[in-house]
């Protein structure tokens, strides 16, 4: 099954390296550089079946957009991929409603 996921990441060639291997891997892959922007693709009425999210973003911070994401009653999987590795702020993370957190290298 071709998946539908959304990457939420400001750094460019990570971006584009995460969704080079993920269609390549045959699923289709939209990159979002700022909050604002994935909360525009987050309209999309064909949702998403997984969004991998940074924290640090130039216009906010992900843990909040993924607390007002599962406010709002969006319930598809979500997995931190953020610089952010300390126990604190995956607790953080996953408290707000990430279903993985996971730091990068």
């Amino acid at each position: 099954m071709k998946a539908r996921i959304l990457l939420v990441e400001d750094e460019a060639h990570l971006a584009s390296g995460l969704k080079l291997n993920l269609t390549l891997e045959g699923h289709q892959a939209e990159i979002a550089p700022t909050l604002r922007d994935a909360g525009l693709k987050l309209m999309d009425p064909q949702g998403y079946h997984l969004i991998v999210l940074d924290v640090m973003l130039p216009d906010g911070d992900g843990v909040a957009f993924c607390a007002a994401l599962r406010e709002a009653g969006n319930h598809a999987p979500v997995l931190m991929l953020t610089a952010r590795g300390d126990p604190e702020d995956r607790v953080r993370g996953l408290e707000a409603g990430a279903d993985d957190y996971l730091p990068k290298p």
